[in-house]
């Protein structure tokens, strides 16, 4: 599984399960819009069916709703200040946080999460491939 990873200095492939980085990207992410969540301190959003997860200017920095935003619980305790997140489209457990320059990835709807080994410049945005 691939992620397009955009950074301040160009974008990169990402491939996440075997946590190295391809090479760079042709492509550059643009920050998607931010969902309208009702939700205060939100910096990044993704979704994928009813699965919603935003990034939070707090600690924790996720919360994740599975219903379409009608209810929430916090997720990323222990993880660092976010800037960007991506949940797969073909399995909404997937998602990837995108801290200031490290992903990390839960493969469980952001209950357990794992740091990727590659270190990036200063992550923008992300998506999975």
């Amino acid at each position: 599984m691939n992620a397009l990873v955009s950074t301040a200095f160009g974008s990169y492939v990402v491939d996440v399960d075997e946590e190295v980085v391809l090479g760079p990207a042709d492509e550059r992410l643009i920050p998607a819009p931010l969902l309208d969540l009702g939700l205060p301190l939100v910096l990044a959003t993704a979704e994928s069916g009813s699965t919603i997860v935003a990034v939070v200017d707090r600690r924790p920095p996720l919360v994740v709703s599975k219903d379409a935003g009608r209810t929430w619980r916090e997720s990323g305790g222990g993880l660092p200040p976010g800037k960007a997140v991506a949940i797969d489209p073909e399995n909404p457990d997937v998602v990837l946080y995108a801290a200031r320059n490290r992903l990390y990835l839960s493969r469980d709807g952001g209950i357990f999460w794992r740091s990727l080994a590659p270190e990036l410049p200063e992550i923008e945005a992300l998506a999975f491939s």
